[in-house]
């Protein structure tokens, strides 16, 4: 598994808006969405506002692969399901986003916390478009 270099953290994790397109079955990309995206170290998170259901979030539960853009960046990427740093992860949320009081508390309610999911980006070896639904931890 690829890792993130020291560029693509900083300039993913100080964008303001991340947009992510999620991998269509026929393995095309989905159209993409804006989302508010945080680092925590080496790892870059995302989170659905409006929980699980919302349509972006439902389809990239289809491949869990997908495509990110941020700043210049552009990369393929895994999505992975995850609830370890939800409090971290809501830390660097009001952190990031502190200006927008009226919207971070959205971003920390629990549907959003459900919906939080890990990048980790695909690298060369990585099969683009394969039914990858989780990484085991």
């Amino acid at each position: 598994m690829k890792e993130w270099t020291a560029e693509e953290l900083a300039t993913i994790g100080g964008a303001e808006e991340l947009r992510v397109a999620g991998r269509r079955d026929d393995s095309g990309l989905r159209e993409p969405v804006t989302v508010w995206s945080v680092r925590l170290g080496d790892h870059l998170y995302v989170r659905s506002v409006n929980g699980r259901g919302a349509a972006w979030f439902r389809g990239i539960q289809a491949r869990h692969e997908g495509r990110v853009w941020a700043g210049g960046v552009e990369k393929e990427v895994r999505f992975v399901e995850t609830d370890d740093a939800n409090d971290a992860v809501d830390d660097a949320y009001k952190a990031k986003y502190a200006r927008y009081p009226s919207i971070v508390p959205h971003i920390l309610a629990s549907a959003a916390r459900a919906a939080t999911l890990e990048l980790v980006p695909l690298g060369e070896d990585d099969a683009i478009g394969t039914n990858t639904r989780r990484r085991e931890q």
